[in-house]
């Protein structure tokens, strides 16, 4: 009788080493496109009010923050089984978030296609977006096979109707705009965005203070030109191509840094480092991989979904 042997196959997550998908978010720049990220969201009112009615944005700004980026970071360097997991533990949390939105007076649920849809569109292009910007060189079908792959991330989370490409992803952000508007809730999100709560002595001892403030407004002046305009400061002539600069010598100054700067220290199923086409691999300055600490002073440059993680 023939034996059979049975050769067990490493589990390289969703998302291969050879993914687009880990190559942009492995990017330093989709760090800052992840806060970029969620000024867009913030213009949604009711994606904004599950976070204003079910969390304080005082107390869990940075613990929020860091779940994203674990969260964005598990699902496209984890195992299936770590994917699968963090997904698990977020549908649990979206099955409890669900009001009324004060602004329209419309219900909301954190787990409705609609909002899971946007959060997802504007977390991905946003990734996207900074990390072409940045200079990551991706051709036009690569980026179309990112937000292809992307579809089975927001599967993860009972997200349908995704758009799968860049041209999906553009005639949905045209349909949903009529829906955005700045309210007094979105603005109270962007301006803690902008100066998040840090300790006294974090502020005065280290430079986290102007750091942060100088990223976060990188991050708001990569936003579309109508996404600048809802909130009133489209910005002066010339924006877009000093953004771009700015956003370049970051990358840039961040690429240059030893890797073990950059290294996250938790980051589940990091790839070796790798400068191809521009890419530092999965271990070297990725989303949220700006220093890897729970302080504010360090903490990862990064962001995601605004709706409750």
């Amino acid at each position: 009788m023939t034996r059979l042997t049975i050769v067990p196959t490493p589990d390289t997550g969703y998302f291969g080493p050879d993914s687009v998908s880990r190559r942009v978010i492995a990017d330093p720049a989709a760090g800052v496109g992840g806060i970029r990220a969620l000024f867009l969201q913030a213009l949604h009112p009711r994606a904004m009010a599950g976070v204003a009615q079910h969390s304080n944005f005082a107390d869990d700004f940075w613990p929020r923050l860091r779940r994203t980026a674990e969260y964005v970071t598990t699902i496209a360097f984890g195992t299936t089984v770590q994917a699968d997991a963090a997904a698990a533990r977020v549908r649990t949390v979206h099955r409890s978030v669900r009001g009324i939105d004060g602004v329209t007076g419309l219900p909301y649920a954190a787990d409705d296609p609609d909002l899971l849809r946007w959060v997802h569109v504007t977390e991905v292009s946003s990734f996207l977006d900074t990390a072409r910007r940045g200079g990551l060189r991706l051709t036009d079908h690569e980026a179309d096979e990112f937000y292809a792959e992307q579809v089975t991330a927001a599967g993860l989370l009972g997200g349908t109707g995704i758009p799968a490409s860049r041209a999906e992803v553009a005639e949905y952000l045209a349909g949903v705009r009529p829906q955005l508007l700045a309210s007094s809730v979105a603005r109270e999100a962007a301006l803690r965005l902008a100066l998040p709560p840090m300790r006294l002595r974090v502020q005065l001892l280290t430079p986290a203070r102007p750091a942060w403030a100088g990223v976060a407004a990188l991050a708001y002046s990569l936003l579309p030109a109508w996404a600048r305009r809802c909130y009133g400061l489209p910005g002066l002539p010339g924006t877009e191509l000093a953004a771009t600069v700015a956003l370049r010598g970051l990358r840039a100054a961040v690429l240059a840094l030893p890797p073990s700067l950059t290294t996250p220290r938790h980051q589940p199923g990091a790839q070796p480092h790798d400068r191809r086409h521009g890419n530092t691999g999965g271990d070297h300055g990725g989303l949220g991989q700006l220093h890897q600490n729970r302080t504010p002073s360090r903490s990862r440059i990064a962001g995601g979904p605004i709706a409750a993680r």
